[in-house]
């Protein structure tokens, strides 16, 4: 998904016509497997690319709606839709997100010290704590978009599409200044403290403007709904981060991937409420 990832202690990079577009490359080519050539792997580009998180969220969202309404379309019933919707933004990440819950979870729940925890997180294997975590989390999605598509076809979409804003919207205020890195290479180091704390609040208010417009075409129920399970599920990976932080000294590609996965499963989950 991506190549060498750049150094934190990189100097920001200058001001340049092609920067948005830069990190509109970073943000697709590291958060999917679509074919996104990255060009710039500073600093600069990293923080266009976690300030574009959340567009990629969409598309992978949109990805997922589509091949929901699909199988609808062609006779399927819910869960296999939900199955399909679940299923998308794996693929269109190669699971790292959920292999990076699987192994915060395994971090989390070794109860060791943090260097002890960050060698277990960075093994090839998962272990009981990452598989139990990972196959709640998996059901949790299915059931969530099973009952949506079995409400409206447009809810179910609704669901897919801010499920997948909300996990990338949750990488984004992750990225923000402040938040430290609990190694000095990886991922998770190169896109550590990038974002201004200002730029993650306009793309996170940016985010739920969204989402309220989309609840719109529903109704007005779904218009307040919306937003409120993205809030919820930011809160949900802001207390995760947090906890993380505090375990393990800093944030790691791992800890991203587990945040996205919370914040996803959130928002879904809240959407199924009431």
């Amino acid at each position: 998904m991506s190549t060498t990832p750049p150094s934190p202690s990189s100097p920001p990079s200058p001001p340049s016509p092609s920067s948005g577009l830069d990190g509109l490359r970073f943000a697709f080519g590291t958060l999917t497997v679509l074919p996104v050539r990255v060009t710039r792997w500073d600093r600069g580009a990293a923080r266009g690319g976690m300030l574009a998180a959340p567009l990629a969220g969409l598309a992978v969202g949109g990805c997922a709606a589509g091949l929901g309404l699909l199988l609808l379309l062609l006779g399927a019933g819910p869960l296999l839709a939900a199955v399909a919707s679940a299923a998308v933004p794996a693929a269109l990440t190669r699971g790292l997100h959920l292999d990076g819950l699987a192994d915060t979870a395994d971090g989390l729940g070794s109860g060791r010290p943090a260097d002890d925890a960050l060698r277990i997180m960075k093994q090839s294997d998962i272990g009981p704590f990452g598989v139990l975590t990972l196959v709640l989390v998996l059901f949790a999605q299915v059931a969530a978009l099973t009952q949506l598509y079995g409400s409206s076809w447009g809810r179910g979409a609704l669901a897919a599409v801010a499920g997948a804003v909300a996990a990338r919207l949750a990488l984004t205020l992750a990225a923000r200044a402040g938040v430290p890195a609990a190694r000095p290479e990886g991922l998770g180091a190169a896109v550590a403290g990038v974002v201004p704390v200002h730029g993650a609040l306009a793309v996170a208010a940016g985010c739920l403007a969204a989402a309220a417009a989309g609840g719109a075409l529903l109704g007005p129920y779904d218009a307040v709904r919306t937003p409120v399970a993205v809030v919820l599920a930011v809160v949900a990976a802001e207390l995760l981060l947090r906890h993380c932080t505090r375990r393990f000294g800093g944030v790691t590609g791992d800890v991203f991937g587990g945040l996205a996965e919370t914040a996803a499963t959130t928002a879904l989950v809240v959407l199924c409420l009431g």
